[in-house]
């Protein structure tokens, strides 16, 4: 089963990956508020490893994965260290994020979805005007790597850590089972990585270990895909 459902998340990402849209809700004003304080687009501080060797460690292991999709190495190292750290800073796996980013828009930067989902993590420009500046660009790097991560955050909060159901709606999908299991998959069969420990709660939120997403995800039974 884990084969089958590895080869179907690689042959979405390969060919039409599975870009989805955010739907717009309205927000209350002391969320809004929130959401636009996570953005806040200041310079790391550091980065969300625990020490050098274990930056090196997983950098190395996850370079080599993702080289087929980003070949230029320097490219390559540059974006994992954003994933990484937009990841741990927004309380989530990083291997959970490189997942949703082979489904979404399979590693292209400037992937646009019909719906208008923008950039590695497909964020819908309507984001922009509710909690971000007019100049924004969802296509740099950083910035749609922050913008994903606080969205799918704010996705797991308000469903009270259901990934199955964050997840739909991070996609424009939710109460289908496809585009969670295609996360899934991508996740547990092309991005586990064992030692992967969260920085501590540095984005305002609570920190959740990989560990408890998979099992959170796993206990939920999704649907199996026919």
């Amino acid at each position: 089963m884990a084969g089958a459902l590895l080869a179907l998340a690689s042959s979405y990402a390969s060919s039409a990956a599975w870009a989805g849209a955010q739907q717009y809700e309205a927000l209350s004003a002391s969320v809004q508020s929130a959401l636009s304080r996570s953005l806040a687009d200041q310079a790391p501080s550091g980065t969300g490893f625990r020490d050098s060797l274990e930056s090196v460690a997983w950098l190395s292991d996850m370079s080599q994965r993702l080289e087929r999709s980003i070949p230029d190495r320097d490219s390559r190292l540059e974006f994992l260290r954003a994933v990484h750290y937009e990841a741990t800073r927004a309380g989530l796996d990083p291997q959970l994020v490189l997942g949703l980013i082979q489904v979404e828009s399979g590693f292209r930067k400037y992937a646009v979805s019909s719906a208008g989902a923008r950039g590695f993590m497909q964020v819908m420009p309507f984001w922009i005007r509710l909690i971000g500046r007019e100049d924004d660009n969802l296509f740099h790097l950083r910035t749609n790597l922050r913008y994903g991560c606080t969205i799918l955050r704010h996705y797991l909060d308000i469903e009270q850590g259901d990934l199955y159901r964050a997840l739909g709606r991070y996609n424009g999908s939710l109460g289908q089972p496809e585009y969670p299991t295609l996360v899934r998959a991508a996740w547990q069969n092309r991005w586990e990585y064992p030692r992967s420990p969260l920085a501590g709660d540095t984005a305002g939120g609570s920190a959740d270990t990989g560990g408890a997403l998979r099992s959170r995800i796993a206990s939920q039974s999704l649907p199996t895909l026919r």
